[in-house]
Order: structure tokens, then sequence, then C-alpha cells
């Protein structure tokens, strides 16, 4: 059966592989080294750990005359700057070195959080405001679900996004209430009546609106909250419901009395909050969502009864405190595949990897060169990052950064039964399977071939690092690499597959010991070059580079 039971064995190198994928952005050989000769417990020790941010605040260079910098802490208004649609890429740009540079759980949580509190970068306010909202994820990355949930409620961004600025006691707009309860928290549940989702009733989403009335977006960011020190909406007290709102007997029948102030609706919040986390099936929700997002798109029946249910059972009885729950899930002999024998069903190897994973692999395990946005903004954050990585790549791989198709998200993450194979399409292909060959050559070699400031100097990379034991051995150095940018160690009959077709090209092993020895001595890398780009492209288009 699937066990939640602790794995205490020592990770090993497809382990903590495994692990290091599945919980942080960050993947590079010493890492995966270090964590080879830990247990989970010790290794989650370290993945919860926070470390200083790589870049304090996201940073404009357009115009390049009079750069915009720092717009963000500006004390003039958000909307006076230009290039709105520009900075809210920026800000993802921002988020993004921060996470290559982060070798921990926030990032990756932090990004867990935006698929369950999603906003659309486009249409979500100010880029200051969704800035706002990053940090607010970041900050609960740690922390606790609930209390998230209080607060994104009155985030800027949120409110602006889902109209909830627009509701009022005269002009009811439920868009925030419904997504709050389908998506964000309880879940619909199986629909057993006209408008009854077993989980509420389309009544309590009324009921929510008007517990929801009068909470108002501040372009202004004047208003801060005293716990995040983040800006936030504030309560507008005149355009709040002032009558008791009554749920159904999914909430057991509940009576919310209605503020008398301003201060009040926020005690009004909160006892909605409550009502709504009281219910087993909101744990249920979100640790299904974690489940399918860490761990695999699949739950079967006995992973319904032997993970979700006792998983959701401590996030409940724990107050939705997310570190705890997250631990128990990565330290699992489930997230392993050690509950088991059933080869066919697994885990390690069990997620096709989003476009941001892909990238953000690449880059960190070959040592991409990427402009560093402390002291080259226009290199990183225009001619890398906008113009290539979000235009580009992401956009051409159906995953702009922050900015899904509508407020479910991305389709991996919630569309059954597809979930992760959503990623993969002929729409997708060109994106992905050109993202290693263009950055190897340094060019967009998804569209128009311009230079995109960024490249893997791949051999250079592989003499000067410690990614590959042997160099000299065509045979080693081809399976350390696929062992690395695979999920699963290929067999003998792959790796000579690659290494004959990509990097001998018909010529026996010692022509390649020679080519390298022969670079080694003079400096000159032409033909090693050329045959290491060859071969690894070809293994980050393969199918096994696609899943981990």
């Amino acid at each position: 059966m699937a066990s939640l039971d602790q794995n205490i064995l020592v990770l090993g190198q497809k382990n903590a592989k495994h692990l290091l994928r599945r919980s942080s952005f960050v993947y590079t050989k010493s890492l995966i080294d270090q964590y080879a000769l830990l247990t989970p417990n010790q290794a989650l020790n370290l993945l919860l750990t926070t470390i200083p941010i790589s870049v304090q605040f996201p940073y404009d260079p357009i115009p390049t005359t009079a750069p915009d910098g720092f717009w963000t802490e500006s004390s003039a208004s958000a909307t006076s700057f230009t290039g709105q649609a520009r900075k809210g890429v920026i800000v993802g740009g921002w988020w993004w070195y921060n996470a290559i540079n982060s070798p921990n759980l926030k990032y990756k949580m932090s990004h867990f959080l935006s698929t369950c509190f999603t906003v659309e970068t486009s249409s979500s306010g100010t880029p200051t405001e969704f800035y706002d909202y990053i940090r607010l994820l970041l900050f609960y990355s740690y922390g606790n679900y609930k209390t998230l949930a209080k607060k994104i409620t009155l985030n800027n961004s949120m409110l602006t996004y889902l109209n909830n600025t627009s509701n009022s006691k005269t002009a009811p707009n439920e868009n925030y209430a419904r997504e709050f309860l389908e998506l964000f928290t309880i879940g619909k549940g199986p629909q057993i009546g006209v408008g009854d989702y077993t989980n509420y009733t389309e009544a309590d989403i009324v009921q929510a609106a008007r517990v929801l009335t009068g909470f108002k977006r501040v372009s202004a960011r004047n208003v801060i909250d005293s716990d995040t020190m983040i800006p936030k909406g504030y309560n507008q007290f005149s355009t709040h419901h002032t009558s008791p709102k009554t749920f159904s007997s999914a909430f057991n029948n509940t009576v919310i009395t209605a503020a008398t102030t301003d201060v009040g609706m926020d005690t009004e919040l909160n006892n909605f909050v409550n009502m709504v986390f009281n219910q087993q099936a909101t744990a249920k929700n979100i640790c299904r969502k974690m489940y399918i997002y860490f761990v695999k798109g699949t739950i079967s029946a006995e992973v319904e009864a032997d993970i979700i249910t006792p998983l959701a059972q401590d996030f409940y009885t724990n107050g939705y405190e997310i570190a705890p729950i997250i631990r128990k899930l990565l330290e699992s002999k489930h997230f392993y595949d050690l509950d088991d024998s059933d080869a066919t069903n697994e885990t390690i190897g069990g997620i096709i990897k989003s476009p941001l994973q892909q990238i953000s692999e690449v880059c960190t395990y070959l040592q991409a060169t990427i402009s560093n946005p402390n002291t080259d903004q226009y290199n990183y954050y225009y001619k890398f990052w906008n113009l290539f990585a979000n235009n580009s790549f992401l956009t051409g791989a159906n995953m702009i950064l922050f900015d899904p198709e509508n407020v479910a998200g991305h389709p991996a993450y919630y569309q059954a039964p597809s979930f992760d194979k959503s990623w993969i399409s002929a729409s997708t292909l060109i994106a992905r399977y050109r993202l290693g060959e263009s950055l190897l050559d340094g060019k967009n070699r998804i569209s128009g071939n311009a230079t995109i400031i960024t490249q893997i100097n791949i051999s250079t990379v592989i003499k000067t690092s410690n990614i590959i034991s042997v160099a000299n051995d065509p045979y080693i150095l081809t399976s350390e690499l696929c062992n690395a940018l695979f999920a699963q160690n290929p067999d003998t009959s792959r790796v000579n597959h690659f290494m004959n077709s990509f990097l001998l090209q018909g010529y026996a092993n010692y022509y390649w010991t020679n080519v390298w020895n022969e670079y080694l001595t003079t400096g000159v890398n032409t033909v090693v070059e050329s045959r290491l780009k060859s071969l690894v492209t070809n293994i980050l288009r393969a199918p096994e580079s696609q899943m981990f």
C-alpha cells in the first residue's frame, strides 16, 4: 500500500536528484553530491531554511537614457510609469533569478501557491501590485495556508484580478467568492443537485460574496499589512453588506454575524475563513493540489486513502501549517517509490517537466552564463529574460510565468486526466526541443536567431567543473550527462545510442579521447564544442529529458 512512513535511508545520487528537482529550481552537481550523503530528514532541514535574497528589487532598464530603475520602490504612482506589460515580465524575471540562486523550498513552494491562489500578470492591476502579490506568496511559503487565504483577499493584485474591489452591497460581484471556494480552498466536490456541489452550494457563493463586500484596492500602496509589511487594500464599511450571512448545511448552517464597523469587517472575514477551513474537505483539496504538483498527477483510490486522507488530517490538525506537511510528503517512502515494487507506476520520472522546470534545470546544471541583474540589468532583464525567456521560450512552450490562460491556472495543475501531459503538444514542441540548442549557441533558435546574451559554453563547463568525472572517456561522459539530465539512469544501449550518434558520429572511442586531450593541450575547442553541442542538444530533446 502507498505509505507516508518516513524514508530514513541515506538518499544516494538517484534520490538526491529526485528531491532537488521536485523541491527547488536549483539543480547542480555539487548539491546532488551533498544531498546524496543525507537522509531525507536532514535534506529537508536544509531545504526549509531561508537564505539571503540574491536580487533585492526588480529593475527596469528601459528607457536606456533614463531607466525607470527600481520603480517598485518609488513614491510615484505605479501607473505613472510606462511599459506596464514589460514591468510585469521583469517582476517574473526578478523572481526567477532569485529562484535559481536559492537552493531551498521557498521558490518552488511560492510557485505552487501561485497555482492555488492564481492571478494573471496581464490583468491584475499594476506590475507593482503584482510584485506585492509575489512577495506575499514568498512570505507564506513556509507559513500558514489559512492565514495566506485571508491575506490574499486584501492583496491589491487579487482585488483587481477577481473584481472584488468592485464588490459592494449595492452591486454584488461573486467572482472572488466563487473562486475562493472552488479553486483556492474547499473545491466543489461531486455535484449532487441543482446548484449543490457537495462541499458548498450556489447559495453559499452568494453569502460569501456578501461577506467579501467592501474590501477595496489602494493603488497608492499606502496601506501596509502589519504582519508582512506588504501593501494591501482597505476596508470600506459604507459598501459592506450589513446583514447576517447564513450558509447551507455544507457548512453546518453557520450564521456569520455582520460587521458594524470597518474594523469589524476583518472579524467577519476571519469567521468566514475559519468556517471554510473547519471543513476536512478543504484540507483534502489542498493536499490533492500539493500531491499533483510535487508527486504526480494520478491520484488512485489507494493514494487517496493512504496518502491524501492522512496527510490532510495532519494538515487540518496542525492548523494548516505548510512546512510540516510538505516535509512529511517529501520524506515519505511513497515519494521515493519505496512503498511498492511496481516499476510501471514510479514517482521518480513520473511528471513531465514544466517549461519553468526545464529552463531552470538546464541553466543551473549546465552552468549557463547569465547576466547578473544587479550589475547588468539591460542584458538580463531585457535581452535575455524579456526577449528570449519570456517572449520566446515560455510563450512558445505555453507557460508564460505567472500569467496562465485563466483563473484555474495552467491545465497541468488541475485538468484531469491529462494534467502534466498538457505541457506537450504540437504547438509547444519547437520551444521545448530548441531550448537547449538556443542556450548552447547563445542564439534564439526558437524564433529569429537573435543573440540572447546567455550561453552554455559546454566544453569549458566540462573542462573546468566537476560534472563529468572522466571527460576524455566518451562512454563515461555520455553516461554521466544522461544520468544527470534524465530522471532514471538509461541502460547501456541508450547511452551507446547518444554516444555513437552524436558524440563519436561514426568514429571509434579513441577518437574522442584524442580530440579532448588535444583541446586540453592547445585550448582550441572547435571540434569538441561542436560534438558536445550535438550530444547535449539531443540528450535534452530526448523523451527521457522531458520527465523528472
